[in-house]
């Protein structure tokens, strides 16, 4: 009942279940008989809706359930006591958890995130009493440094780090900030953790007030995310409701509390000082660092800003210790790592893998490889901030330094799997477009130089790029990167200098041989009939919105170019394979 559950039918799913456990006289309301709950995302969004039948300590996994299905599984499973094998989740389903370590996620699909006792009941909010009955804020900065967790929304900085600075700043008043403003297109990472477990992220943010002296906190949350809101505003509610927020909280003298600020989907503020700036009511626009936040950040007092799965990892690092969470990842990059895969990949989902993994793991074995036997060609990491990866690089480990080493970045979580159809200048231009329109134009080079960047790449992909076109693109990347203002601008060509560096011949061809190679760009496509293959089916002919065609039946057809509007309605029409494109 994550977004990706509801979207695909859970409610009306789990409403199914509720009618026909009600016809057949199960009590499914009284926990100690029946139990039947809402859990967030499960991972494999891919297989949704997704459904656990759990009877005598045995699980059953159930894939693509529709409410018409429902009946049979109570009859035959819940009441007869026999799954029905033919909709029980694949092998595959193992295959994508049996490589995954998770820790942010350990308790995503297990527990109900509208219920508090829920949580308590797996160890939630054990940290929280741990910490207030027997550690001190330096206790819980040391155990923090000690486990190595760095910041999980793109910077990597380490946390323990951070919340020391602040601890150390003498100030009245002390804040700290959730960053739930997630718009890198193809990431839910964030999403997915509040929808699915949202008092992790609570827990995690008390224990962090605590550490560095904080009475105040806000999540600054998108508003686009609706059902992540609203299991976040019910969560804060049971929280005070169990005086885990509030006033002298569990009897301790520690005070603290947390609210809630929707943001109006501006992804630069994602960076902290625009995020900042629009809490206090101002347009969220980045300011000149230094001062960073921790020396002077809302209201220009110190503030500690992690993002979501950042604060989600505390409560389990605090419960089963520092040598525990470092015991995974590598020397420099420790623990876990949330990712959203997406793009041309058959086991599309939300994974948490060990940091250090190989690439090729992820794409093959958890991801199931590419889709429709294409081969792999990219995958684009850290959203329109990072750069791309190739098929020869698949062995590469993930983690902040090897990424960094390849010009690509961890980033927040993004992972875009591109196959052999995707076209690499169009990539850039896709990812571009995003972060032009989003600039808030404080800077020169961010507001201009983005959009002379993408007018080259339109010239491109349109067909009429010009001899030093790809220079021109590296140069002023390269200045846009060394002057922007922000995070926004310093990697928005990021996608430009990684798809030219290891898919030149690409730009080359778009521009000397007016072709693009994947046959992406329309305004570099021409359509034509391979008679060898032609049936005079008339097809083609029938779906042509320009009447482009001609051709008797069972003759050979012809495409006038000329009136063509490379729409590709024939290409797809064509059971023969009969159109070609160039």
């Amino acid at each position: 009942m994550g977004t990706g559950g509801v979207a695909a039918g859970g409610s009306e799913v789990m409403d199914a279940f509720k009618k026909q456990l009600g016809r057949k006289g199960i009590r499914a309301d009284v926990k100690k008989h029946c139990s039947m709950h809402r859990v967030g995302c499960r991972g494999l969004c891919a297989r949704d809706v997704l459904v656990d039948v759990i009877s005598n300590d045995r699980k059953t996994t159930y894939q693509y359930i529709r409410p018409e299905m429902v009946e049979k599984i109570v009859t035959e499973h819940i009441i007869g006591g026999k799954p029905v094998q033919d909709w029980v989740v694949s092998e595959d389903y193992h295959k994508f958890h049996d490589k995954q370590i998770k820790v942010v996620l350990s308790d995503c699909g297990i527990v109900d995130p509208e219920d508090i006792d829920s949580y308590i009941s797996v160890g939630g909010y054990e940290a929280l009493k741990k910490v207030l009955s027997t550690m001190t804020p330096t206790d819980i900065i040391d155990i923090i440094k000690k486990s190595g967790l760095r910041g999980r929304g793109g910077a990597g900085f380490p946390t323990g780090v951070k919340w020391e600075i602040c601890n150390k700043e003498v100030s009245p008043q002390k804040y700290i900030i959730c960053n739930a403003d997630e718009g890198d297109p193809g990431a839910f990472m964030d999403r997915s953790v509040i929808e699915g477990n949202p008092h992790a992220v609570i827990e995690g943010m008390i224990i962090g007030a605590y550490a560095i002296g904080a009475d105040k906190g806000y999540v600054y949350i998108r508003a686009e995310y609706p059902l992540a809101v609203e299991r976040l505003e019910n969560a804060l509610k049971q929280a005070r409701a169990n005086n885990f927020l509030g006033k002298k909280i569990l009897g301790k003298n520690f005070s603290f509390d947390i609210k809630i600020k929707l943001g109006a989907g501006a992804f630069v503020c994602g960076e902290e000082t625009a995020l900042i700036a629009s809490i206090e009511g101002q347009r969220g626009m980045p300011r000149a660092k230094p001062p960073f936040p921790v020396y002077k950040g809302l209201w220009g007092k110190p503030t500690v800003i992690n993002n979501v799965e950042t604060l989600a990892n505390v409560p389990y690092i605090v419960r089963k210790g520092a040598d525990w969470y470092a015991s995974f990842g590598t020397e420099k990059s420790k623990g876990t790592k949330v990712f959203a895969l997406t793009g041309k990949i058959r086991n599309s989902g939300l994974i948490e893998v060990p940091m250090g993994i190989p690439l090729r793991e992820i794409i093959y074995d958890i991801g199931g490889g590419i889709e429709n036997n294409k081969k792999f060609k990219a995958v684009q990491t850290g959203g329109p901030s990072g750069g791309c990866i190739t098929a020869d690089m698949l062995d590469i480990k993930v983690d902040f330094e090897s990424l960094a080493s390849v010009g690509s970045i961890v980033g927040s979580g993004g992972m875009v799997v591109l196959d052999e159809n995707d076209c690499m200048v169009n990539i850039a231009k896709f990812f571009l477009q995003f972060t032009q329109s989003e600039s808030c134009g404080k800077c020169v080079p961010c507001r201009i130089g983005t959009k002379r960047l993408l007018e080259i790449l339109d010239r491109i992909t349109s067909g009429k790029g010009r001899e030093g076109d790809i220079g021109l693109l590296e140069d002023l990347a390269g200045d846009i990167k060394a002057t922007s203002l922000c995070g926004l601008g310093q990697t928005a060509p990021n996608p430009i200098l990684s798809t030219i560096k290891y898919f030149r011949d690409e730009y080359e061809s778009h521009i000397t041989k007016k072709k693009c190679p994947a046959g992406v760009c329309r305004d570099l496509l021409s359509y034509m009939v391979l008679a060898e293959f032609c049936k005079g089916c008339g097809m083609c002919k029938k779906v042509c919105p320009a009447g482009a065609i001609t051709g008797e039946r069972k003759e050979t057809h012809k495409i006038d170019p000329d009136l063509c509007v490379k729409c590709g309605a024939c290409f797809e029409a064509c059971k023969f394979k009969a159109i070609g494109k160039g």
